[in-house]
């Protein structure tokens, strides 16, 4: 059976902009994108835009126009933010069975890795959408936790028999215990789950003209607010204390942090690591994904995540990371 994305053609991303109002030039420039699908289309007499088209199946409705009506307000706080554009009131649109997205195309740098003065910047806009983030809830949107990036995770990939057998006794006796070491952590730290980015790497957090703006908020969901921070540091401890200062001191300008919170940055990295390959795994499907990932599947790949999996256990149980 083919994939959705396989029909879904340069002539008609054209077709779909054109059918809202939008002349092209016929220029279609396809993006770095692998969970949904992103062009680049060329607009007549007009700047070039950028038209995401939704996976299919992955989020309602009313869960799109939740992440558009957080980055709205975002916007409406003065948050930088690559909001979607409105046409005729809507921002979501449908075109022959897909769902698309248009937005105004803002390209722009990622932070340097370990660069206080921009990690600085980064909590002060961190700490701005975050006070934004906490004033209510989703509604139709997920909060990331130990279930569903955890144990949802290893169902997966056990179920599906994705893990090579001679390694299966390994990953899955370690991914066990590394997923009772993070519930553990989760029930003895006290955190509040607000509105958050999700997916907060640093190629998320782009900067044009010095000043520092956010992309992306496909994956925002409820969740503890340090999620959108730990992903901020590099290297070792020691340098991960100092850039945790400066990140700190920019977004306490904006929005209180609970400290204890901290002790959620490595079971959120054990998570991740989890949900990542079952992600891989539950995509599988998608043509563009064995063609990029070759190395999925092979012993190789899951060798090496038996000894990241070791290794985060063991970082699990170190002190966690504390301001200064």
């Amino acid at each position: 059976m083919s994939h959705p994305f396989e029909t879904l053609t340069p002539d008609l991303v054209l077709d779909a902009v054109e059918s809202i109002g939008f002349l092209s030039d016929a220029r279609v420039l396809a993006l770095n994108s692998y969970e949904n699908r992103v062009y680049q289309v060329g607009i007549e007499d007009g700047q070039p835009l950028i038209a995401k088209f939704y996976r299919p199946d992955r989020w309602t409705d009313a869960a799109i126009l939740e992440e558009h009506a957080f980055t709205a307000e975002l916007a409406d706080c003065e948050v930088p933010v690559v909001a979607p554009m409105i046409h005729e009131g809507k921002t979501l649109f449908e075109h022959q069975g897909f769902r698309f997205t248009l937005f105004p195309r803002r390209g722009g740098r990622a932070p340097e890795p370990g660069n206080l003065d921009q990690l600085y910047r980064l909590g002060q806009l961190l700490g701005r959408l975050h006070a934004v983030g906490a004033t209510r809830p989703f509604e139709h949107r997920e909060a990331l936790g130990v279930k569903n990036f955890g144990h949802d995770s290893l169902t997966t990939l056990l179920e599906g028999n994705y893990v090579p057998r001679s390694l299966l006794p390994a990953y899955e006796s370690v991914a066990r215990d590394l997923l009772k070491r993070v519930e553990e952590t989760y029930r003895d730290t006290p955190y509040q789950n607000i509105r958050m980015h999700g997916d907060c790497h640093p190629g998320n957090m782009m900067c044009r003209d010095e000043m520092f703006h956010i992309v992306d908020l496909d994956d925002c969901r409820m969740g503890p607010a340090v999620q959108d921070l730990w992903m901020m540091l590099a290297g070792d401890r020691q340098e991960c204390l100092g850039q945790l200062s400066e990140l700190m001191d920019g977004y306490s300008e904006f929005h209180d942090f609970n400290p204890r919170e901290l002790a959620l940055i490595e079971p959120l990295r054990a998570l991740r690591l989890m949900h990542y390959s079952a992600w891989l795994a539950r995509r599988w499907d998608d043509p563009a994904f064995p063609r990029s990932f070759p190395w999925f599947g092979t012993e190789r790949y899951w060798g090496d995540q038996v000894l990241a999996l070791r290794e985060q256990l063991a970082a699990l149980n170190e002190e966690p990371l504390k301001l200064f």
